[in-house]
Order: C-alpha cells, then structure tokens, then sequence
C-alpha cells in the first residue's frame, strides 16, 4: 500500500516516480494499493474531468492495473503554504479508514514531503501490523530548517514528529546517499537508498544544438520556488542582454517576484506556465544548455539532486549546474556540463565562454549512459522491490517466531 499526497493523472514529484515504480511493480506481479487524495495539484482545486480525477471514498483502477483509493481534500490556494498543509492534514487523516478498509497489505510505503501522510503511514501500519517503510524525498527535517519554514515549539514539534516517524519506520528509503549517512549517524536504523531517475525508455536522446546560431539560449524548466534561486539566472541574463535569452518554464511561489524582477532589470526572459509531454522535449530542442539549480546557502541541499538533473542528462543537453554536493558529483561523474558558482556574475561569464565555443553544447551521451546505469527507474524498481521483499520477509520469520513462542 502507498500512500502518496499526489499521484495519477496529476503531474508532480511523486507522481513521476510513483507512476513509473508502479508499472514496473504491476509487471512483475505486485499488486499496489495507492491511497491518495482527489486529484487537486498544483492549485488546490479539482481541474480535471472527475472520472479522471476521482471521487472521495471510491475506487479506481490505474494506468498500470494498481488501485487507487481516493480520499477527500480541502480546496484551497495553491500558493499558500498554510493552506495547503491544512489540505494535506486533513486528506493523511481521512486516509486512515480508507487504509483499513481494503486488503490487507504486505507493507506500507508513506512517502514524504507531505509529512501529514508520514503520520498516516505511522498509524496505518500499527492499526494493520504489518512493516512501515518511509521514504524520504527531500531531507527532513534539515530543509524544514534550513528554509525556517516553522520556528519556536512549532517547528520543535514538526522536527520531533519527523524523527519519531523514521525512527520508528522498519525501513527509511532516501532518494540520496548523502541523506543516508545522516540518517544513520542520528541513528536510524535500517536506511537505504533508491535514487530519483527517470522511464529512459521515454525520453529520447536530442542532437547537440547547432554550431552556428543567431543568439545564445538558456532554459530553466521546473519549480519556481525558493529552493532554486532562479534570481540568479535572470540577473545573470540581464548582465548579458542582446544575443543572450533565458526561458523559464514553470510554477511556483516565487514566480510572481521572478516576473517583477525581470521586467525591472529590463532582462531577456520569458516566461511560460508548465508544460508536459512533447511540448517539454520542444523546450529542450530549442536550449543551447539547460540549468540546474538549488541555493548554496542550506546546508540540506548538500545531500539533495533535482530530480529534473537525470531528465536533462539523458535528452543529451549541456547542463548548467548551480549546485554542490551530491548534485554536483553526479553532474561531474556523467560529464554533463558545468558547475558554476551561484552568482550572477560567474553564471553569465560562463554563458558568454560556451557562447564563444558552441563546440562544447555537445554533451555527448556520456550523460545518458550514466542515466542508464544509475536512475533508470526498470533498474530502481528492482532495487526497491528487492529491499521490499527483504523487509516483508525478516518480518513474516519474526511474526512466526512470536506465535510459536
């Protein structure tokens, strides 16, 4: 059974790397139980046809043959983090009844941001008996500190309810190593990692951008939110100006702040909602590079790798990459691009260097051969599934062995 705050025909995080390990778990017959909300992401709203989107309390049958049990949500504004905690708290609580009421499971998985289906999970597997294995997407609660996103007893409470949870977890699936070894060192027990990574069999490989070409071109395709300091990126196009353009595709909450800034630096950027299916792969025909970015001053970003840095490697794309740590090491290891210094400055002398000498947009398929070996969720599945059946059967023995005694 998962439990997931998002999931099909929603177009989100968890729900890339959930409808992929899906698939590949229906295949080798696994049956998957998928609790989650109404489809209502990102706008707090149902936007989708309700056949589509589901009922609350009801039952669908997925993509993949898995069923999916709907629980109601809170309609609320997208961009209010408040509201949508509340949203979140309220959908992890009604799926509580909607867990106890179907099959029983071999294993719960509760997969984080949303740290209300944490909870869920948490009570979910002592009402059931049966093993908790949470997984971690994002370094909680080091990025809930970092991004001081609550203070005072509140943010003591949210912290503690976190470490409760994954020490008490039978398994911790974090997406990096790094985030591992923390995990570890604070004590947790039983922690493994399955990376983020991507359907390679979807994404096809892109010719390198021409060697001659009226103007240089930048993309930035993703969240718009404070963790990637997108300023950066428009103040470093706005040092350049004629003959440089960036492009920003996407949502989030610093999108409106974004706008303003480029219309005040008078900068070469356009703006475009998300987009999905071809119309990404249209983005990334169009792009000279490709940039990744996460701030330099959390240290939780240290252990974090934006999920979109495998979809970039594997179309073929240079990669322009504001990262460090963890993130840093694989864009390196794949020989993808370059890393740069999160300052506009180094960013836009960066940009006029590969402006110069085209030559080296060619990333070449090292990039996607690293895709292949490391993050290509028909490998990552197999991981998963391996560490699953693993855990379901060290606790069939113990189980057995409390009855005998």
């Amino acid at each position: 059974m998962l439990l997931s705050h998002s999931y099909w025909p929603e177009h989100s995080p968890p729900q890339r790397r959930w409808s992929s390990l899906t698939r590949e778990f229906q295949t080798a017959g696994w049956e998957v139980d998928v609790v989650t909300p109404v489809a209502h992401y990102p706008n707090g709203r149902r936007d989708l046809p309700r056949r589509e989107a589901g009922y609350a309390f009801t039952t669908q049958t997925g993509p993949h043959g898995e069923r999916i049990r709907r629980v109601p949500y809170l309609r609320h504004m997208g961009r209010s983090a408040v509201a949508r905690l509340i949203d979140q708290l309220y959908s992890a609580i009604m799926s509580v009844p909607s867990g106890l009421a179907g099959p029983k499971p071999d294993a719960i998985i509760a997969t984080a941001p949303s740290l209300p289906t944490l909870a869920a999970g948490f009570v979910l597997s002592r009402l059931r008996r049966v093993p908790l294995i949470v997984e971690m997407r994002d370094a909680w609660p080091d990025l809930a500190r970092d991004a001081r996103l609550v203070q005072g007893r509140v943010k003591s409470l949210a912290e503690h309810a976190v470490e409760f949870v994954q020490h008490r977890a039978d398994l911790v699936i974090t997406v990096t190593e790094g985030f591992a070894e923390t995990l570890r060192d604070r004590g947790v027990r039983n922690v493994a990692t399955v990376s983020n990574g991507l359907d390679l069999r979807a994404v096809p490989f892109l010719e390198p951008p021409a060697l001659e070409r009226d103007g240089f071109h930048a993309l930035y395709l993703g969240n718009h939110g404070k963790s990637q300091k997108l300023d950066i990126a428009i103040r470093a196009s706005a040092l350049l100006g004629e003959g440089f353009h960036l492009t920003l595709v996407g949502q989030g909450t610093t999108r409106p702040q974004l706008v303003k800034l480029a219309r005040e630096l008078n900068a070469p950027v356009t703006f475009f909602p998300s987009v999905h299916g071809s119309a990404v792969l249209e983005k990334y025909r169009d792009a000279d590079t490709c940039i990744v970015s996460l701030r330099d001053d959390w240290k939780s970003f240290e252990t974090t790798i934006p999920s979109k840095t495998y979809e970039v490697l594997a179309v073929g794309r240079h990669v322009t990459a504001i990262v460090r740590g963890e993130a840093k090491r694989i864009i390196l290891d794949a020989k993808g691009g370059d890393v740069v210094a999160a300052n506009p400055e180094a960013v836009a002398e960066l940009w006029r260097e590969l402006a110069r000498d085209r030559s080296r947009l060619a990333a070449g398929q090292s990039g996607r051969e690293w895709v292949q070996k490391h993050a290509d969720y028909a490998e990552l599945a197999n991981q998963y599934m391996s560490k699953i059946a693993s855990l379901v059967g060290r606790d069939a023995v113990t189980r057995l062995g409390d009855e005998v005694s």
